[in-house]
This record gives C-alpha cells, sequence and structure tokens, in this order.
C-alpha cells in the first residue's frame, strides 16, 4: 500500500513532542499473554460500547479512563471501577504502564488526542473518521510512523468477515467484471436527530464545556450542540463524515484504490431546521483514476431507512451490508447467491456482541503484540476520511473539487 503523501505534508513538521517518548514506552515489548494495559479517552455512549468489547476480547485492564463530563465516568467506572479518572487527556497519558488507548471522542478531538498519545508512545484505536479536516490527516500518520506505534481506526468492516469474503469472492476473482460505479447509501440515521435530555438544558456543574470547544471558537454553552454535535460542522462532517466514511472505506478495500481525482456534492437543510449546519440531505459523487465513480446519498427524513454498498459491474452486482451480501450475475433470470453475516449472541444494545467492532478490536490488540500494522491502519484511516472530506468541500463551495491522485492535493479552481 503506497505510504505517499503530497510532498508539502512530507516534509511538514510535528511539534519536538512527538519524539520526546519516555524509555518505557519502548522498553515494554508485550508477549503473547500479557495483559494490555489501556486507557480510554472519551467514555461516552460510544466510548464505553468500545471498552465493553475490550475487556470481552480478554487479557485488557482498563487502567484510566477520561472524559470532560464526569457523569459519563462514573458510567464507565461501573464497568472499569478501579481504573483512574480524568478530565484532561494529558493527564492520563502521563501514566507510564499504559500500552494502548482508545480513543472514542467528538470528531474535532480526534487529532490531537491521537497525536499525543502516539507521542507519548501508546499505540491507538480511535474511531472514525480519522479527523475533523483535510489537512489533519498527514500529521497523524506521521506521529504513528515516526514512533513506531500501531494505530487502528475505527472501520470494522476491515476485519468484518464477511466483507473479505465477498471481496474474496466477487471482486478479487473477477467475478464482477469491469467495475464502473460503487453505489452507497445511509439513510434514516435517527442519531443525527437526538435531542438534548432535560438535564443538558442547565450546563451541568461538572461538565467542562471549554475544554469539550478545546480548538474550536468560543461559543456559550449549547445543549444541543453538546449532545448532538454531529449536527454542527464545526464539530465534524455531519452523515458524510460520520457515515459515508464507513462506505467509501468498503469501496476502498474492495477496488485497492483509495484516491479519488474528483468530488462534486449537493444537499441542504432540507427539513430540520433546528439550528443544525450540517445537511440533513446529501449526495455526494467521486470520481477515481481506475475509472469508476462511487456515490453516496442519506437523508434523515423518516420516510426511508437502510444503509449498504453495491458495486456494479458488466458481469454482475454485488450488494453488501452488515447483515449479509447478494451477488447476483448479469442477466434477466439469474439467481442471487446469499450469505448472512456472522451475528453474535443477542444484539449488541442488549448485551450481545458488536461482532465487526468486537473482530477489529481483537486485529488491533494481536498487532499491539506482534507490532503489525494493523487492518484499519491509520493511512487507510486517513485516506477514507479524505475522501469524505472532499465531499463535503464539494459541498460548501458548491463547486467541482478536482484533486491530484498522487500529490495529494486539491487543484487550484
Amino acid at each position: 500500500m503506497s505510504e505517499k503523501f503530497g510532498r508539502r505534508d512530507l516534509i511538514r513538521g510535528i511539534t519536538t513532542s512527538a519524539v520526546a517518548l519516555t524509555a518505557a514506552s519502548y522498553e515494554r515489548v508485550l508477549g503473547a499473554n500479557d495483559r494490555v494495559q489501556l486507557g480510554v479517552i472519551g467514555v461516552g455512549d460510544r466510548g464505553r460500547h468500545d471498552m465493553r468489547l475490550f475487556q470481552r476480547a480478554g487479557n485488557v485492564d482498563v487502567r484510566a479512563v477520561c472524559d470532560i463530563y464526569a457523569q459519563q465516568i462514573d458510567l464507565a467506572k461501573k464497568d472499569a471501577p478501579d481504573a483512574k479518572a480524568f478530565s484532561d487527556h494529558r493527564k492520563l497519558l502521563e501514566i507510564a504502564e499504559l500500552d494502548a488507548v482508545l480513543i472514542a471522542t467528538p470528531d474535532h478531538w480526534h487529532a490531537a488526542t491521537a497525536i499525543d498519545a502516539l507521542n507519548a508512545g501508546k499505540d491507538v484505536y480511535v474511531e472514525k473518521p480519522l479527523t475533523r479536516t483535510i489537512e489533519e490527516g498527514p500529521p497523524i500518520v506521521k506521529a504513528a510512523r515516526v514512533n513506531n506505534r500501531v494505530c487502528q481506526v475505527g472501520m470494522q468492516q476491515r476485519s468484518g468477515k464477511h466483507y473479505l469474503e465477498a471481496k474474496q469472492k466477487y471482486i478479487d476473482s473477477g467475478a464482477l467484471g469491469k467495475i464502473t460505479l460503487a453505489r452507497t447509501w445511509w439513510h434514516g440515521n435517527g442519531y443525527h436527530l437526538r435531542k438534548a435530555p432535560a438535564s443538558l438544558q442547565t450546563k451541568p456543574s461538572n461538565l467542562d464545556w471549554a475544554r469539550f470547544l478545546g480548538p474550536l471558537k468560543w461559543r456559550d454553552y449549547d445543549p444541543q450542540q453538546y449532545f448532538n454535535w454531529r449536527a454542527y460542522l464545526d464539530f465534524g462532517g455531519g452523515q458524510v463524515t460520520d457515515l459515508f466514511t464507513h462506505w467509501i472505506d468498503v469501496v476502498h478495500m474492495f477496488m485497492n484504490q483509495e484516491v479519488p481525482k474528483s468530488a462534486v456534492a449537493a444537499g441542504g437543510v432540507y427539513a430540520y431546521k433546528d439550528g443544525r449546519t450540517a445537511p440533513d440531505t446529501i449526495n455526494v459523487l467521486l470520481e477515481y483514476p481506475g475509472e469508476y465513480t462511487a456515490t453516496f446519498e442519506a437523508t434523515l427524513a423518516p420516510g426511508i431507512t437502510g444503509a449498504a454498498v453495491e458495486m456494479c459491474g458488466t458481469k454482475g452486482r454485488l450488494y453488501i451490508d452488515r447483515r449479509h451480501y447478494e451477488f447476483r450475475e448479469a442477466g434477466r433470470n439469474a439467481q442471487p447467491v446469499v450469505v448472512q453475516a456472522e451475528r453474535g449472541e443477542g444484539s449488541p444494545g442488549q448485551g450481545g456482541v458488536d461482532m465487526l467492532t468486537f473482530d477489529h478490536i481483537k486485529n488491533f490488540l494481536d498487532c499491539v503484540k506482534s507490532r503489525q500494522r494493523p487492518n484499519g491502519d491509520v493511512l487507510i484511516g486517513h485516506r477514507s476520511a479524505q475522501a469524505s472530506h472532499l465531499g463535503n468541500i464539494a459541498y460548501l463551495e458548491k463547486r467541482r473539487i478536482d484533486f491530484d491522485p498522487v500529490r495529494e492535493e486539491i487543484l487550484p479552481f
């Protein structure tokens, strides 16, 4: 896999702290049976979900948890009662015994926390998208490489058995013929419509709003911006970086090509006039040097739901989602081949296993010990976030974005 960045990114310096590593960070080499000492930065719903899967994977001790809201820490400590608690991730990273950190903060904190953790000599599992802006990716990749750290991005389809099986059977084998179109969609994701509860209408005294904002410009406390930050482009990229990043990563994995050459997009806040800045309806079209296009469509309107990827070729099509895949050979009377994904016992929300994320976490933990690069390596995560960012830039600038896939730079308008 190529590791070329744009030239300016390659020579862009990183701070002196990037090489100011403690000796202890490199002296500890884990054996197959050693327990991984884990810190968790961001213990909201997703962070606690991932943390429990780390614990279930075995040989993991949660030594520390961090959040800007003390109530989240209290909830996390129900599953990790012996963990030390912090409100500042930098203090957590001072624990020399930590081998790895899980980062599940809002998107606008991913870059700073990941780089700090990598510079502190920790291996990192960071939720997707890796970045909030397109410029943040190369410095994170560089920090991982300079510090020789394992960095897995939470694009769990990379470790999904049925995704890997479908790729081998129908993409790598050439069974689809020439693939010219990758269709993706994710409709009706209610997480982007969440309403802040009554308990947050006034800022809790144990919620550090200033630290929550972090690198963003100041604004007074807003319960919706805290609770439903995905609806605001200051904090993330809306449905495009939250949802399309998963699916375009599947396309990249299937096609073995990760850098588009152009992007166009259209959409807007059409239905939910609640102050959000991220569009509730969006369409993105990317073009790749391999002579195919990839599309994404999403709406929050309740009349349509569902999320999937469809690879369309001259010999057939492959439909795949998180539950199953279906191959249908070209031809009027062709019968589909349907394969169900492995499912964990029970539903993830009720104590069952989210198998995709569980397998992705196990891959990360294996790599912490083997020192191999993980399935969702940081460079892969950068490239998938980058593709999503190009779609958002096209939406915001209301124009076609031409991108140099070699230098990885937006071309002049």
